[in-house]
């Protein structure tokens, strides 16, 4: 049997990858590069993707989150006076909304909590059993 604890220290893991996704992002957004091959390339904007884990007949065991690429990274604007210009002024934006990463934030924060209380209750149960355990013995 999967433990409680390590299906939430699972969770808060996967809270923390997506929280750090998020600041990345919003640390980068001015983050502007050339979209000619060889140039300095705009930052990739980043995303999250998740999976439950399961074990054996199909016993959740927690979750794998990984960080990965947005399918579009950076959108081409026209900036002729940057120095990553290409000769029709086109540069690379990391395809950032700051609302997005703002929904992003808080929903990690409340997905880190919410395991957080998960993982204080089956410490609470655990030691409550060996209390229990410990009376009879």
């Amino acid at each position: 049997m999967t433990s409680a604890i390590s299906i939430a220290l699972s969770g808060l893991q996967s809270s923390t990858q997506k929280l750090a996704a998020s600041a990345a992002n919003i640390a980068n957004l001015q983050t502007v590069g050339s979209l000619e091959e060889g140039g300095q390339a705009p930052f990739s904007a980043l995303t999250t993707t998740s999976s439950a884990q399961t074990v054996g007949d199909g016993e959740a065991a927690g979750v794998i989150t990984q960080v990965v690429p947005k399918k579009t990274p950076f959108v081409p604007a026209f900036s002729p006076d940057s120095p990553f210009a290409d000769a029709n002024g086109v540069i690379g934006i990391p395809n950032i909304n700051l609302a997005e990463e703002a929904v992003n934030l808080n929903l990690a924060e409340i997905t880190f909590k919410a395991n957080l209380k998960a993982l204080e209750a089956a410490s609470e149960l655990d030691k409550e059993l060996f209390r229990i355990l410990d009376k009879k013995a």
